[in-house]
């Protein structure tokens, strides 16, 4: 009985001290950074003195303006970025004020676009451009001629270009605003 006790214990002894445990790496990554970009043009300005070369948005502007901050409501946006401009300030102002968040100036003939998407890796993102500009920069966000200059009076564009690691995507949405002129 003894010489049985004496070699379960030797068995159960050899198993613990001679089985080695392999450590695995453990994954503490979820996945790639989710990048989204929200790009929209300044909303309606004031086209009262043709020579003002920075108006300020009209009434149906100012309107438009509270009516992205509402479609974006659930975007958590956490960066802004407009042009130095009265119409491209006053259309993100709303937005800004509900996510409690400073705007950040750019400008669009000198992006570096290698740098803007470094900065904003994981963020929500709200860029307020130009009628030329905006389309422009998606195409630089997504790395091909795809968008053309909006019409004049297009104000209600909304282009969301996400990045997820090395995979882009992006779509092109218009927003009809029935706000007062």
């Amino acid at each position: 009985m003894k010489t049985r006790i004496i070699t379960l214990c030797l068995i159960i002894l050899g198993t613990l001290f001679g089985c080695k445990e392999e450590s695995q790496p453990i994954n503490t990554e979820i996945g790639p950074e989710v990048t989204t970009y929200y790009f929209i043009r300044h909303a309606e300005k004031d086209r009262t003195d043709p020579e003002n070369r920075d108006p300020e948005l009209n009434q149906k502007g100012l309107g438009r303006a509270m009516h992205w901050a509402e479609i974006l409501n659930d975007a958590n946006i956490n960066a802004i970025y407009t042009t130095d401009y009265r119409r491209t300030t006053m259309t993100a102002a709303p937005a800004e004020v509900k996510y409690d968040l400073v705007r950040q100036y750019y400008d669009s003939s000198m992006i570096d676009i290698a740098a803007f998407k470094a900065d904003n890796l994981g963020n929500n993102v709200l860029v307020v451009g130009h009628s030329n500009t905006t389309p422009d920069f998606v195409n630089k966000m997504i790395g091909e001629e795809k968008y053309p200059p909006m019409d004049d009076s297009d104000n209600g564009s909304l282009f969301i270009v996400q990045q997820i690691g090395d995979m882009t995507t992006d779509v092109r949405l218009n927003f009809n605003c029935n706000c007062p002129d």
